[in-house]
């Protein structure tokens, strides 16, 4: 089946990935859109795994406050170059990671942060990374910043986080 121009343009409005990615998913997919999207994040996300050992020295603070202002959180999250910490996605992303922080309050980052004797079923809860997102609970935390981190191209990871509430 012949790849059309129109295919192309869509699939990169809603992957932000490269004209010739977006064709070799299309030609492997056989047109499908879907299946285009699916190879595309599959590739994003091996990218993404082979870039997380690179050193992440840039990035922003975000802040959250809650409507009401009792709840607050904010966010260091660390990209590679000031550029990416200039983009506009990633300041999204750092934002909606200090609401993720603001609503479910986590207690580590990692699970290299917690303690050895934490059961699985605290870890969900308590280590940022492995939470469901708030805004998609399909994915978690660490899926969202592996599949952000395919489209800027860098190592993304969350430095540290805080969380305030006010009388606690």
């Amino acid at each position: 089946m012949a790849v059309t121009t129109e295919a192309i343009r869509t699939l990169r409005e809603k992957t932000g990935a490269g004209v010739m990615d977006c064709r070799r998913a299309l030609d492997q997919s056989d047109g499908d859109l879907d299946k285009a999207i699916g190879i595309l994040q599959a590739q994003g996300m091996e990218r993404a795994e082979k870039k997380s050992g690179r050193v992440a020295r840039q990035g922003i603070v975000d802040a959250y406050l809650h409507a009401g202002g009792r709840i607050g959180a904010m966010v260091e999250l660390n990209c590679e170059t000031d550029f990416v910490a200039r983009d506009d996605g990633f300041r999204a992303l750092a934002h909606e990671i200090a609401m993720q922080i603001a609503a479910t309050s986590p207690e580590f980052v990692s699970d290299e942060d917690a303690p050895v004797d934490l059961s699985d079923a605290d870890r969900e809860s308590k280590v940022l990374l492995r939470q469901p997102f708030i805004k998609n609970e399909r994915q978690t935390i660490q899926q969202l910043i592996i599949e952000r981190a395919a489209r800027f191209g860098e190592n993304v990871r969350v430095g540290r986080f805080a969380r305030f509430e006010l009388g606690v």
